[in-house]
């Protein structure tokens, strides 16, 4: 590629800046960015609702001028080769990449939106970007009553903030167990032990119906579907002072119902495609991309949270990073496939001591027919670890407590070895 190849990348987040740096003086960059905010790392959000850290730490390093904040591509014109801003500004483009990340799922509660609007009732809230952890952060007060809806990762996270600031959380999951894309049912129930000592009431299998607010028959009144990710419209976005709805409760599938001055929508995330869908790309859970991140437009590729590649979208920032270093090779002439990433999940509860609680989730945790499973458990010391074996290769691990050894078996996982000495990687000294 050379430096009149001209390279728009549609998305300021952890995927189109690394592209970016990754690029450096190979082509002429525009990265678009819609936030107008400094790039952050949104893996750090959590800790930033918990007080932990300040805004500014989360930043990314700076782009310079490669970088538009605050701009939103509403229009792709591939016969053009250029894509339509919502300032009025046009960039043309010789390679698009479509880095649009994911949109929060807001879930069809009754009470949600009122009809024909999609406004967020006040205390109500997404938790995807840094606005939304912002005003989560400006409501949240000691006693705050607050309902997490969702108990994936992203809900659990925001629970064990929302408990270290002091509010009386109520975390609701409607599957059987927490965190049960990563975790089996006795990793799960350490989980759930742990959050309920730094004080989070937890109910599995619990369906929440919809919303009860003030100023407007919510709990009756029909739900709008998820904001479409061609229009943004980000949660926060709040009426006037006049016309407001708050939130005063939660109402179960049984009829019970919980109180609450905050409620936390943390239902999984959406890939964005309406720009690629609108542009007549192949789209299914994400934005089709092959083994060179190629979209059905040889001259867009796309990375991130919105692609699908060999079928899955991973919604991880691994990921998104390895695709980005991977398309820079590709444009650059390096040509090296995108294989698909072997994702290691990792979380830390609290911060020290007895409030601290790790874990780490690799591969498939869900044994097959004919699999072995090896378990250790210690309840004094609070912990858990379990790999799958498949033959002789390590294809998975749930770990919880103590993380010493999940560096020697995530490296073992990631190469496609067969384990030497299993038993003494899973005890203590086995990273060693």
């Amino acid at each position: 590629m050379t430096s009149e190849k001209r390279v728009v990348v549609i998305g300021g987040g952890l995927a189109g800046l690394r592209l970016a740096s990754r690029l450096g003086p190979a082509a002429t960059v525009t990265v678009l960015g819609e936030e107008t905010h400094v790039p952050y790392n949104r893996v750090l959000l959590a800790e930033v609702l918990a007080g932990r850290y300040a805004p500014e730490v989360t930043a990314l390093p700076s782009p310079g001028p490669v970088l538009r904040r605050g701009v939103r591509a509403v229009r792709v014109d591939r016969a053009e080769q250029a894509v339509h801003c919502d300032d009025g500004t046009v960039a043309p483009y010789a390679t698009l990449v479509l880095a649009t990340g994911s949109n929060a799922v807001l879930p069809p509660l009754r009470g949600l939106f009122e009809p024909e609007g999609r406004e967020l009732p006040d205390g109500v809230h997404a938790f995807r970007t840094m606005d939304d952890c912002l005003a989560l952060s400006a409501a949240v007060r000691p006693g705050v009553r607050a309902v997490v809806i969702g108990g994936g990762l992203l809900g659990v996270s925001a629970a064990r903030a929302l408990a270290a600031r002091g509010a009386v959380v109520v975390l609701a999951q409607q599957g059987e167990r927490l965190m049960e894309r990563q975790l089996d049912a006795d990793a799960s129930a350490l989980l759930a032990t742990h959050l309920t000592e730094l004080g989070v009431e937890i109910h599995t299998e619990c369906r929440v119906r919809g919303l009860v607010t003030t100023g407007s028959p919510a709990a009756g009144s029909s739900a709008r579907p998820a904001f479409e990710d061609r229009v943004r419209a980000e949660p926060g976005t709040r009426r006037g002072a006049d016309t407001a709805r708050k939130v005063t409760g939660v109402e179960l599938a049984d009829g019970y119902r919980l109180e609450a001055d905050v409620v936390v929508l943390a239902c999984g995330v959406r890939p964005r495609t309406g720009l690629a869908q609108a542009a007549g790309l192949e789209t299914r859970k994400g934005i089709v991309v092959d083994d060179e991140l190629r979209t059905s437009d040889p001259r867009i590729h796309a990375i991130g949270d919105c692609a699908e590649h060999a079928g899955q979208v991973y919604g991880l920032a691994g990921a998104a990073l390895e695709q980005a270093d991977a398309l820079a090779g590709v444009l650059t002439g390096g040509r090296a496939p995108y294989t698909g990433t072997r994702a290691l999940t990792r979380l830390t509860l609290g911060w020290t001591g007895d409030d601290s609680l790790d874990l780490a989730a690799f591969g498939e945790t869900t044994p097959r027919p004919g699999d072995d499973v090896l378990r250790l458990a210690d309840g004094t010391r609070r912990t858990y670890r379990k790999v799958v074996l498949r033959g002789d290769r390590l294809v998975g691990g749930v770990l919880l407590g103590e993380l010493s050894t999940v560096g020697a078996l995530a490296r073992t996982w990631e190469g496609g070895e067969a384990p030497h000495d299993l038993f003494h990687l899973l005890t203590d000294d086995g990273g060693h």
